[in-house]
């Protein structure tokens, strides 16, 4: 019998495996991300109202909407290393949980000074799960498999906006119902299901396969067994870097870069996009629709490109092409001022910013050893989202004294064409070269 005879049925084993793992934790992470991320950036559709009611001017929005990567940063690698001492089942839930009730006080807000607050709240509150999902799937999923996983599971982002946008307009038609404003309301009924995710978790959520009812021994010894190998060799397990080694790594250093580019850009569009729609002088209900067009196309072509790049076991250029299409877009966006090209270019930049996550997150973890992922995906993903800081405050500031959005959008087009420089210098670096993970040898 040949080797390879020897090895399907093991094959097809797993593959079963890793589709019960699939359909039994991946939706519930899903529809918790999406409930995450319609409460980090409702604001944006709260704007349309809020801001004229509470009196921010576009340089306090942007400065607000900024803050909350400011304590989510300093939060984030905390959080992680918690979650490898608690549990990820009742980690997720009180991260779950916390944000819900903060995102429910945005309804209180009545100026600028309590606006910062509460996003300063907010991002304490959410730090850590993004991180921590990303983490916990390492303990699932093979890392072939995981450029399409976390493609699915990010899908949740876009949809979250494809589905919230007309949602979010249509609750500020809520306004006068029990004396409150429509944005209040809109903050006080999206924050309502993150608190009760969070409670469903401790049921739904084992921490890791060992504790998963729903295995059998035999499944479990597998799905181990497979992850134990980590790409095709051992991967070292036992070897715990220090926070402070990790942290400064330099592959740590360059995959935070280059995910700055794309996570500000995502975070920026998010929080100010429905401003930008709405500046061409359309309705409330028009915004919201045309809003989550860019993000019903992202939602689609992220699922195929993190699909194509497991395929083709190329991470590089799948995370190098789309930081320059949206570097290009935005800088695109000079060029125009009218509605049809502005959507057009709004629809490459949002899709590129999705598309590139997958590949991205795949290629980041295969770069960390098992004893420095809990502490490196944190602090990939918080130094990533200084970019969110940057390009929201920035955005605002630039629109006040310019009066122009894509003026705006410079610093983030920048960043990505950084970003996008830095993964293919070290993607021909460290081609052909095994040995380069954080803890694994490398530096």
């Amino acid at each position: 019998m040949t080797d390879a005879a020897r090895h399907e049925p093991r094959n097809a084993a797993l593959e079963a495996v890793t589709r019960k793992v699939t359909w039994r934790i991946l939706p519930f992470l899903m529809l918790c991300y999406f409930v995450a991320f319609v409460d980090r950036v409702n604001a944006g559709f709260a704007a349309l109202q809020m801001n004229h009611d509470v009196g921010l001017s576009p340089s306090a929005f942007g400065l607000g909407g900024g803050l909350f990567y400011i304590s989510y940063v300093l939060c984030e690698v905390p959080s992680n290393l918690a979650m490898e001492k608690v549990g990820a089942r009742l980690w997720i839930a009180r991260i779950m949980i916390s944000w819900g009730l903060v995102s429910g006080l945005m309804a209180a807000v009545v100026g600028p000074n309590s606006f910062y607050a509460v996003r300063l709240l907010l991002g304490a509150a959410e730090a850590g799960f993004f991180p921590g999902v990303i983490l916990y799937l390492t303990y699932w999923f093979p890392a072939e498999t995981r450029g399409r996983i976390v493609a699915v599971f990010m899908v949740a982002i876009p949809i979250s906006s494809f589905l919230g946008s007309p949602l979010s307009a249509a609750l500020l038609g809520t306004d006068g119902w029990l004396g409150l404003h429509g944005w209040q309301w809109l903050f006080i009924l999206e924050a309502v299901p993150a608190v009760l995710l969070g409670l469903v978790s401790l049921v739904v959520l084992p921490d890791g396969p060992r504790d998963a009812a729903w295995l059998s021994p035999a499944e479990r010894d597998l799905l181990e067994s497979r992850l134990a190998q980590g790409n095709g060799r051992p991967k070292p397990a036992g070897r715990h870097l220090s926070v402070w080694r990790t942290l400064a790594n330099p592959y740590v250093l360059a995959a935070s870069l280059i995910y700055a580019g794309a996570s500000g850009a995502s975070q920026c569009l998010s929080l100010w996009q429905p401003q930008i729609i709405k500046s061409f002088g359309l309705s409330v209900a028009a915004t919201g629709w045309l809003n989550a067009l860019p993000f019903g196309i992202a939602s689609v072509l992220m699922i195929l490109w993190g699909g194509n790049s497991d395929r083709t076991r190329e991470r590089v250029w799948h995370t190098a092409v789309p930081l320059a299409l949206l570097a290009a877009s935005l800088c695109a966006a000079l060029l125009t001022g009218a509605l049809l090209p502005t959507m057009v270019l709004l629809c490459i930049a949002v899709t590129a910013t999705y598309i590139v996550k997958g590949p991205f997150w795949a290629l980041s973890t295969e770069w960390l050893a098992a004893g420095s992922a809990a502490a490196g995906i944190a602090q990939i993903n918080a130094m990533g989202n200084v970019g969110g800081f940057l390009g929201t405050t920035l955005l605002g500031a630039i629109k006040e004294a310019t009066g122009s959005y894509a003026m705006g959008l410079m610093p983030i087009a920048a960043l990505s064409v950084a970003g996008c420089g830095v993964v293919l210098a070290l993607g021909r670096g460290t081609r052909g070269r095994a040995g380069t993970e954080v803890g694994a040898g490398g530096r």
